[in-house]
């Protein structure tokens, strides 16, 4: 028997973390940037997909439940593909493409969100 012990831990990301609610912003995401995000993310609510159409650049994508917990994570997305829904996402966070891998982002954490209305967070898992 192998027993797994989860140890929390909290990251700051001290992102820039804009929040895309309506219609319009949720389907333009990251569409019209022409360079790589950097030390910023998008926060896509109502949203268990996404497409990379018309993406200049790769990126992370981090699916959300509605309490915040990570259901799926996708490194390294890449322009012109596309994640299919994901039957228990709620939102996706789309954060610079190594994120994951350097801040050990995985399935089960909780991203906490401050101040995200303002478009300023500090993302942290536990």
């Amino acid at each position: 028997m192998i027993n797994l012990i989860y140890k929390s831990k909290t990251i700051n990301l001290n992102f820039k973390i804009n929040h895309a609610l309506t219609f319009w912003e949720r389907f333009k995401g990251l569409l019209f940037y022409k360079k790589p995000i950097v030390d910023e993310g998008l926060l896509i609510t109502r949203c268990n997909s996404i497409h990379m159409f018309f993406m200049k650049f790769p990126i992370d994508a981090v699916f959300l439940d509605q309490s915040n917990t990570v259901v799926k994570v996708v490194s390294h997305v890449k322009p012109w593909s596309v994640i299919s829904p994901v039957r228990s996402a709620h939102s996706t966070l789309e954060l610079p493409s190594g994120t994951i891998s350097k801040r050990s982002i995985g399935v089960g954490d909780t991203i906490i969100l401050e101040d995200c209305k303002e478009s300023t967070s500090k993302i942290k898992n536990a």
